[in-house]
């Protein structure tokens, strides 16, 4: 049995593909941690079971001690209700997730978005301590962001503020994974690398020889486009430029709306291409009116892949302690 010191708390990173769990201490220490393929197939009911097993056996955690489970996932919730409206990624639509986990582990369980979570890991275990002004971007797969005003975190209408990588840079630009074309994430987010990375191999097979010969017949994304780029691979080094480009470009129309003092950076292509933070930080200072970047500093994730369960963790902990978003 671990030693878990009061104040714990347990937080799951659900995705797609994975389920990451963690017991997290009060002071955002990882305690134990566990990780399991996500049975998208087997439907929701399958991954509330999965999580509670992980729970209960892989972390071996005394629930008597646990004060929150916090869960943070892709897609629109309802931190009200822990209500999944819409989540692609496991194919689920207003599915009672929350609920459905809370009466399974008889602990207090607040379910919000993902990158929600994982900002406000940063913001209060990370990059982000003692920021009251801050702009959180997590560029993987996909592209979403959290902001903290005042000291606040940021909810919109019905919580679902912080889609930044929804927001248009290119006017009828590239076609996004949401109704919209020309979306931040139609250029910078994992898939939409490696989809550009494709046209540009058929649009000129030669320069894209290097790129086909490190892929060897496996699928191009944008992990392999990085690691082409730094071993110096010409298009490879050419995509990733224009990466930066336009990072840089949403990054600067978001300072300009929200006038951070920081700016942080993550998700699996920052931590893959962590160059990125460089170039994205001097289009905005090339761009962006003097007035906003003075003082401003951009700067790369702390918390890198334990983000998202130390964040889940840390804001469940707060709201049921606070009383706020307990279902």
């Amino acid at each position: 049995m671990n030693n878990i010191p009061p104040g714990s708390a347990i937080g799951v990173d659900l995705g797609g593909t994975k389920i990451h769990a963690a017991v997290v201490g009060p002071d955002g220490t990882v305690i134990s941690e566990h990780r399991l393929p996500t049975d998208v197939g087997g439907g929701p009911m399958k991954v509330v079971g999965d999580i509670v097993r992980a729970v209960r056996d892989e972390l071996d955690a005394d629930l008597s001690v646990i004060d929150a489970v916090g869960v943070g996932l892709a897609g629109q919730i309802d931190p009200e209700t822990g209500v999944v409206r819409s989540s692609p990624n496991l194919k689920w639509t207003d599915f009672p997730f929350g609920e459905r986990l809370q009466q399974a582990l008889g602990v207090p369980v607040v379910v919000e978005n993902d990158v929600t979570t994982a900002a406000w890991g940063e913001w209060r275990h990370g990059a982000g301590r003692g920021i009251d002004d801050l702009l959180v971007l997590y560029v993987g797969t996909g592209v979403g962001g959290g902001i903290v005003s005042d000291g606040r975190l940021l909810a919109g209408d019905r919580g679902m503020a912080g889609e930044v990588g929804h927001m248009t840079i290119v006017a009828g630009g590239r076609q996004c994974n949401c109704p919209n074309r020309g979306c931040l994430e139609a250029y910078v987010g994992g898939w939409a690398i490696a989809e550009r990375a494709v046209e540009a191999v058929v649009a000129n097979p030669e320069a894209g020889r290097g790129l086909l010969d490190m892929a060897r017949g496996a699928e191009l994304t944008a992990r392999l486009v990085a690691e082409a780029a730094d071993a110096g691979d010409d298009l490879a080094l050419e995509l990733m430029y224009d990466t930066g480009q336009y990072l840089g470009a949403g990054l600067t129309g978001l300072i300009h709306i929200f006038n951070p003092a920081r700016v942080i950076l993550g998700g699996g292509v920052i931590e893959g291409s962590p160059g990125l933070v460089l170039a994205a930080e001097s289009v905005v200072r090339a761009n962006a009116i003097p007035a906003y970047t003075d003082g401003l500093e951009v700067r790369r994730s702390e918390l890198g892949g334990n983000a998202g369960v130390i964040g889940s963790a840390s804001m469940a902990l707060e709201r049921v302690v606070s009383g706020s978003n307990q279902l």
